[in-house]
């Protein structure tokens, strides 16, 4: 009897991590060392829609996937030409049914190489500090550490963004969430790229392959600089993925 319940504690754990894996976000970007010039403001705008997902919320009392719209104001302050400021607020959502709730909001400090977008090598390193409202994620404060590391190769560009999430709770529970892009330039105002976002689990243990995210993005690009648009449609590449999302960023220097 004591055997069954352990191991129905740790089927009940593995399912909440799987459908952990499964949470919404705000922003789905592939970061490419890029700041608003020092002194300069830019503000872009993020949203998600999931016209096909899981009717079935991640945890108990969150946010259901399907058919629900995600987004963020995101503002950035150029500080030096190695560090831009930014602030995410406020994070929302609308549901299914019409409901506009408040998910909470981000503080983040980027570091990069000055000057990324002139640079053959190009590098830099994303520190956040999240505020969760509890329908949004169960735990109150969360972080992300995202390495940036790409290459300009004539028209084409690619990036890596190895990034860990962290709930404050030990080196070894970091999730590892990578994000990586592949994008040709067709013009000076126009790029195609696919982007890949994983979450494998817990750097300590990863989850078995069917609990893993795997999403895959079709992007347009249009504009330069800090002004543009960004268009894309994922398609969730496994079980624990998402089935369709598509995400529209606006920027624009202020």
């Amino acid at each position: 009897m004591a055997a069954r319940r352990r191991r129905s504690a740790c089927l009940a754990c593995l399912l909440a991590v799987a459908l952990r894996a499964q949470a919404q976000t705000d922003e789905i970007q592939v970061y490419d060392a890029a700041i608003a010039a020092p002194g300069e403001f830019n503000l872009t705008w993020h949203d998600n829609y999931t016209p096909a997902g899981r009717t079935q919320a991640a945890f108990a009392g969150g946010v259901v996937p399907d058919h629900a719209l995600n987004g963020v104001p995101e503002w950035a302050y150029g500080v030096t030409d190695w560090l831009e400021a930014g602030a995410y607020v406020p994070i929302y959502t609308r549901t299914a049914d019409g409901a506009l709730l408040f998910d909470g909001v981000k503080l983040r400090a980027l570091f990069v190489a000055p000057h990324a977008q002139e640079r053959t090598f190009f590098y830099g390193l994303n520190l956040e500090l999240s505020y969760n409202t509890p329908h949004w994620d169960p735990s109150r404060y969360s972080g992300e550490l995202r390495p940036i590391v790409g290459w300009h190769l004539g028209r084409w560009d690619l990036i890596v963004n190895p990034i860990l999430d962290t709930e404050f709770n030990g080196l070894g529970k970091l999730d590892f969430a990578p994000a990586g892009r592949a994008a040709f330039r067709l013009n000076s105002a126009v790029q195609l790229a696919l982007e890949d976002y994983g979450d494998f689990g817990p750097l300590q243990h990863w989850r078995p392959g069917s609990q893993q995210v795997q999403t895959l993005f079709a992007v347009l690009d249009y504009g330069s600089g800090g002004n543009g648009i960004e268009f894309g449609i994922g398609r969730g590449l496994t079980a624990a993925s998402g089935a369709t999302v598509i995400k529209l960023m606006v920027m624009h220097d202020l």
